[in-house]
C-alpha cells in the first residue's frame, strides 16, 4: 500500500456520520487517510480540545488505525491551505448525498447539551 495520504483537515466536533462517509470516499479507493484535527480555541462552537477530539476519532477508527489504514494527527490551527504549481497532489472536493449534507455538527452539540452529555 501507498505510503502517501489523502488529507483530511477539520475541527471534528463532534466525529459523526458525515465525517465517517467522506474519509470513505478514499477509504474505498485503497488509499490511506490522514485525519488532521485542527488545534483550535475551545468556544461554544468548539467544547472539545484538540487532545480529546483526537481521542474520539481513534476510538471511533480503532480498527482501521490498527490496519494502518487511518492516521490522526493535531496540526496548529490554520486560515488557509495554500499550494504551488506541480506539487505533486490533488485536492479533491467530495460533494455528499444529501442525506449526509444535511448532518449538522451544531445539531449534534445542541442535543448533548439538551441530554446533558455535554
Amino acid at each position: 500500500m501507498s505510503k502517501k495520504y489523502s488529507m483530511f483537515i477539520g475541527r471534528f466536533q463532534p466525529w459523526h456520520e458525515g465525517h465517517r462517509w467522506l474519509i470513505d470516499q478514499r477509504l474505498k479507493l485503497g488509499k490511506k487517510v490522514w485525519i488532521a484535527v485542527r488545534s483550535c480555541e475551545q468556544t461554544e462552537s468548539q467544547p472539545w480540545n484538540a487532545d480529546q477530539v483526537k481521542n474520539n476519532i481513534e476510538s471511533e477508527l480503532s480498527d482501521l488505525i490498527n490496519e494502518d489504514k487511518v492516521f490522526v494527527s493535531i496540526i496548529p490551527d490554520i486560515d488557509s491551505v495554500n499550494y504551488g504549481r506541480g506539487v505533486g497532489y490533488e485536492i479533491i472536493e467530495h460533494i455528499p448525498p444529501s442525506k449526509v449534507e444535511k448532518i449538522s455538527a451544531t445539531k449534534i452539540r445542541k442535543s448533548l447539551r439538551k441530554s446533558g452529555k455535554l
